[in-house]
């Protein structure tokens, strides 16, 4: 199989994002841009990927789909959409963590993530700082949001993390950022890059290797 067949594949079965499963039309505005953060602040602690996204789903259809929305919820209203998710064992501090969370985006940027990347002046490497400093997000939390936000944000292109050029290279593709960019369209990295991480997280690189 050559390595565009192993994308392809790769793509048709893996390449869904993160921000799609948990139903994030991801756009350079304040409100999707602020889901995603809320995403990668649930993905920060041990707990399965489909409870992290359903947890979300939660959060959102309770009304905390912005910054201010998310602060002047209660504590109680955000443990009570976790647990309808099952995030358990995390719940009452990630509470604690969104709420610290939404108010230094609303007290720091004015609940507009685009003001972060303004800070960050094109420079991923502050990007990712800038991100560290909001509660719970740490430095796996700040690599998912680049690799989902390389979409819009185009001066993080091309974002793969380690997992991602780990699984990249297990299935006989490049390894690095710059060698994976150039096998889809720029528009199609956050999705590469999702699938890559699925392969690695879920094992699935074995049954790719055999169609090799």
């Amino acid at each position: 199989m050559s390595q565009r067949s192993t994308v392809r594949r790769l793509m048709l079965e893996y390449g869904r994002t993160h921000a799609a499963e948990a139903g994030i039309r991801l756009r350079n505005t304040p409100a999707p841009l602020y889901q995603l953060l809320t995403l990668c602040v649930l993905f920060s602690v041990r707990i399965k990927a489909d409870i992290a996204v359903a947890a979300a789903r939660e959060l959102f259809a309770a009304g905390m789909r912005t910054p201010r929305a998310m602060a002047q919820a209660s504590w109680q209203s955000r443990v009570d959409a976790l647990g309808r998710a099952h995030y358990r064992r995390y719940d009452e501090g990630t509470a604690t963590a969104l709420g610290a969370g939404a108010g230094l985006v609303v007290d720091r940027y004015g609940g507009d993530l685009r003001r972060l990347r303004e800070a960050g002046d094109g420079d991923p490497g502050r990007l990712r700082e800038l991100l560290q400093e909001v509660p719970r997000i740490g430095p796996v939390g700040a690599d998912i949001f680049c690799r989902e936000a390389q979409g819009v944000w185009p001066e993080l292109r091309p974002a793969f993390d380690a997992r991602a050029r780990h699984a990249a290279a297990e299935l006989g593709l490049p390894s690095t950022p710059e060698g994976l960019a150039r096998l889809v369209a720029a528009d199609d990295l956050p999705k590469l890059a999702a699938a890559l991480v699925r392969v690695e997280l879920s094992r699935a690189a074995d049954d790719l290797r055999a169609a090799a």
